[in-house]
């Protein structure tokens, strides 16, 4: 279907609602038709929601279409950070279970202008490496989570979960000081839409406050993250105990990663490694016996689609 045009005060523009009488009452059309030899064909169709399109990972573009003004962020996150392992000593009193990672600030059904046909640029944030080292050492953090528009500008930055690190231990002592991946912070820039009404997929008019499909469950969410579960040193030579659990996304609506079981005597077992985060979740803290691997952060996300709201 070729685009409409009308003559507004003597120039033609493109025709992006279009009204006609009902009873007496002006109401937005859906379709417009006009015979073309002899045949009705569609000339006019009103914008109705595109499908919901998901980025996992990594960066690029892509184009606001012909009659969107807003763009609806379902979920958005920043990457989650990375867990720190467990740590066992020879003759140091106690025990290191791995402290949690931080998760990623967070963006849930909110809506914001675009202009149509502008250039979106995107960067999903990576996810935050486990921790390196034993008696010292770091996770790594997650990364950002970026939405800009070529014509709006910045929209949002969502910074990812710090990882968890220690410090200060050794083989036979003192015990290491254990320290939790931060949260990640949301910068919100983009003009946000509460109110007005779209057509969704169908072409049924909805109001934009119905769009709640998103992990926190309630229209135009967006916050910080939150912190990971601190190390623990367990009192006591081959004193054994789990990792700290990871931080969750989404205001605590995902979960992050379970951290270590507890072991003792001899090399650790897979149930003892800190277990990995997911939609910007922190990864878990390893288990004590003998210095199980904390988990990986959760990936950054991003899934959107685009709405004409009037």
């Amino acid at each position: 279907m070729a685009n409409t045009y009308g003559k507004v005060s003597g120039t033609f523009e493109e025709i992006e609602n279009a009204y006609g009488k009902v009873s007496g009452v002006w109401e937005e059309a859906d379709e417009i038709y006009a015979k073309n030899s002899g045949t009705w064909e569609l000339v006019f169709a009103a914008f109705t929601a595109t499908s919901l399109t998901t980025l996992s990972s990594g960066s690029g573009t892509f184009i606001v279409p012909d009659g969107a003004n807003a763009i609806h962020i379902q979920a958005a996150v920043g990457g989650g950070g990375g867990a720190m392992r467990g740590a066992d000593y020879d003759k140091a009193g106690g025990e290191s279970a791995g402290a949690g990672g931080g998760s990623g600030a967070y963006i849930s059904d909110k809506v914001f202008t675009v202009t149509t046909g502008e250039t979106i640029s995107y960067s999903v944030g990576s996810s935050g490496a486990n921790g390196t080292g034993v008696y010292s050492g770091s996770a790594g953090g997650g990364a950002s989570t970026t939405i800009s528009g070529s014509t709006t500008g910045s929209i949002f930055t969502l910074t990812g979960g710090g990882g968890a690190s220690a410090s200060g231990g050794g083989v036979q002592g003192p015990l290491r000081s254990n320290t939790a991946g931060t949260a990640g912070s949301a910068t919100v820039s983009g003009t946000v839409v509460t109110s007005g009404t779209f057509k969704d997929s169908v072409g049924v008019t909805q109001n934009v406050t119905s769009n709640t499909s998103g992990p926190v469950g309630t229209f135009n969410q967006s916050g910080n993250g939150a912190a990971g579960g601190n190390g623990i040193n367990y009192p006591g030579d081959n004193a054994n105990g789990p990792g700290r659990v990871g931080a969750s996304s989404f205001a605590g609506n995902i979960a992050g990663g379970a951290g270590g079981n507890a072991g003792n005597g001899g090399p650790y077992e897979s149930g003892q490694v800190g277990k990995t985060g997911s939609r910007g979740s922190g990864g878990g803290g390893g288990g004590t016996e003998q210095g199980a691997p904390g988990g990986v952060g959760g990936s950054g996300q991003i899934i959107y689609r685009f709405l004409r709201v009037n």
